[in-house]
């Protein structure tokens, strides 16, 4: 395959600065190179979220104007997770008669977004994020929530003033957790903040390489509820997540072992959080088979497990690990009973 045929290669062929960004399980730039591959089928999606790769697309040609184009597009996988390449052709052949109408003075209705089923509009914190990291990537400047939302991490106006706080200024601050001074005013905010900013916090968090104090912040905090008589499970699902990049493999390590010894080790809402958006932490045989049996043991029931366990075994690197932990002979007899009937389940289905 040419590189002409990909998305990759039409956008590149218009001369403009093209960057790409996942938008499924993180917010996080991809290399023109490896999305490459995986339009090419050489690669699986490193981050496939309901056999779908879901990711954002920034097109700017400062020929035409300083703002660049953003598409959010969504494109199906197969089952080893590679992209089902007739969806892309779909969609190029579509911007190809729209700009082929548009050069030609056609006024027929030839809108390649127009009831296009491969475009999506993300979740409020997950755009956020996104013009957080397009802005610092580009160069622009902050958005005019972010000296607000930085003054508030300081606890200037008062903890309870989060209100009046815009999840823009949040994500814009969250970005910034690299530099040393705003991983310091988080690290001092992290105890004090009341649920609310805590949680959208440690959502745009989930994003970033955290430096170990304020790693060791969001740890210290994800102690405190669950060692609480009725631990707030949101709060604890959003800790999980906002620790889930800290640079710190003995943290990550440390952090899920005490969620899986934790008051809250068979909730779903946790076990899918660990899965779904801290899945690195359970390639440590220990904890594959702690998390695998309470996963079989979850508050949900079969069908949960046969979700989350579907979800785990979609993502690169994982399947090995899971595979393992499940075909153990020294397994759990929950787990064998769960795993049992979810493949005999499959097995019926083909």
């Amino acid at each position: 395959m040419s590189n002409a045929t990909t998305l990759i290669g039409f956008l590149q062929k218009t001369g403009a600065k093209i960057r790409i960004y996942e938008m499924g399980r993180r917010v996080l730039k991809l290399s023109s190179s490896d999305f490459l591959k995986f339009e090419q089928t050489q690669i699986s999606y490193p981050y496939p979220l309901q056999h779908q790769a879901w990711f954002g697309i920034s097109i700017l040609d400062n020929a035409v104007s300083e703002e660049p184009v953003i598409w959010f597009l969504r494109l199906p996988l197969d089952e080893q997770g590679k992209l089902v390449q007739a969806s892309r052709d779909y969609f190029i052949h579509r911007l190809a008669e729209t700009a082929l109408a548009r050069q030609q003075h056609r006024n027929e209705d030839t809108d390649a977004f127009k009831d296009n089923p491969y475009i999506f509009k993300p979740r409020e914190e997950r755009m956020a994020v996104f013009h957080a990291k397009l802005a610092r990537d580009l160069m622009r400047e902050k958005s005019k929530y972010h000296d607000h939302a930085l003054d508030y991490f300081r606890g200037t106006p008062g903890w309870d003033q989060w209100s009046f706080v815009g999840y823009q200024g949040i994500a814009d601050i969250a970005v910034e957790a690299g530099d040393k001074d705003v991983s310091g005013i988080l690290t001092q905010a992290i105890p004090l903040l009341p649920p609310q900013p805590l949680i959208a916090l440690c959502h745009c968090l989930e994003n970033e390489p955290l430096h170990q104090d304020l790693g060791l912040a969001l740890f210290k905090r994800l102690e405190n509820e669950l060692s609480a008589e009725h631990p707030n499970t949101p709060v604890v699902t959003a800790l999980i997540r906002g620790l889930s990049l800290v640079r710190s493999t003995a943290l990550q390590k440390q952090m899920v072992q005490t969620v899986l010894n934790g008051k809250l080790a068979t909730n779903i809402e946790v076990l899918a959080a660990l899965s779904g958006r801290a899945w690195e932490t359970l390639k440590w045989p220990e904890i594959t088979r702690q998390y695998m049996h309470l996963l079989a043991v979850n508050d949900h029931g079969q069908e949960a497990f046969n979700q989350c366990l579907a979800d785990l075994l979609s993502i690169p690197g994982m399947r090995q690990p899971v595979l393992a932990t499940l075909r153990d002979p020294s397994r759990s007899e929950p787990l064998a009973r769960a795993f049992a009937t979810m493949s005999q389940a499959l097995s019926s289905i083909d």
